[in-house]
């Protein structure tokens, strides 16, 4: 996977971070380019837990494109490019944004893949992910954010994202099988049906843990045997995992 590593090695991380040009005239332009600074510092200090130097530049240049501004709620705009979580209604969140850079490149994704996303929220991982694959599918379970993040993204011109209401904790079967899922909630176990809908070779990204405990962000990978092989990443912190389940 990630055909584009090799792009990692041939530029410095401050060059794949740098601004694309319809950016830097936007009133929002310093702010962004400050929260890319604060990613790179906090890339830098998780070295030793996530064992990556730097992200894949892929990565950072949507980081950088992406309008954070836009999916959080019009009081917040102006702390949209901070590096931590911020409100968005009904008790959910939108993710620091190292975190969502964090999950994107350990997706390790290519340009022509499929990617399911449990816990559309605001759209806003939705929309990294977009940037980075072919096709995004993604599951809100909260009906007011569903709609709302449908219509950001239809606005926003991210045509290849498909949003439904319903339990990401069954995954999206008709579309199955994925090469990377991510879930942006926190569950107490690994859902079987993700891993059901996860390619071999594929990865899983999920934080797990009780809502008060410590939670670890898992990188689950499956094997062409259908074996899991599953690693700890670092301590997180995430809104529980709803449903029916």
């Amino acid at each position: 996977m990630r055909t584009l590593r090799v792009a990692v090695a041939l530029f410095a991380l401050g060059t794949a971070c740098a601004l694309p040009a319809h950016a830097e005239s936007d009133a929002f332009a310093e702010p962004r380019a400050a929260m890319m600074r604060l990613i790179e510092k906090d890339v830098a200090l998780t070295r030793e837990f996530t064992g990556a130097a730097q992200f894949d530049a892929r990565v950072m240049q949507a980081m950088a494109r992406v309008p954070r501004h836009e999916f959080v709620p019009g009081p917040l705009r102006n702390h949209a490019y901070e590096n931590r979580p911020l409100p968005i209604g009904h008790g959910q969140t939108i993710s620091q944004p190292y975190i969502v850079a964090l999950m994107s490149d350990l997706a390790d994704v290519d340009a022509d893949e499929k990617v399911l996303e449990v816990g559309t929220g605001s759209g806003y991982q939705a929309a990294i992910l977009a940037e980075l694959v072919r096709e995004v599918y993604s599951i809100e379970i909260i009906e007011p954010l569903a709609e709302q993040a449908r219509e950001r993204l239809a606005r926003l011109g991210y045509a290849n994202v498909t949003t439904r209401l319903g339990d990401g904790y069954y995954g999206w079967q008709e579309h199955a099988p994925f090469d990377a899922i991510l879930v942006t909630a926190a569950a107490n176990h690994v859902p079987p049906s993700l891993i059901a809908q996860l390619r071999a070779g594929g990865r899983l990204v999920i934080p797990v843990g009780a809502r008060f405990l410590t939670q670890q962000l898992l990188l689950v990978e499956k094997n062409a045997d259908g074996s899991l092989r599953t690693r700890q990443i670092l301590p997180v912190r995430f809104v529980p995992l709803t449903g029916s389940h």
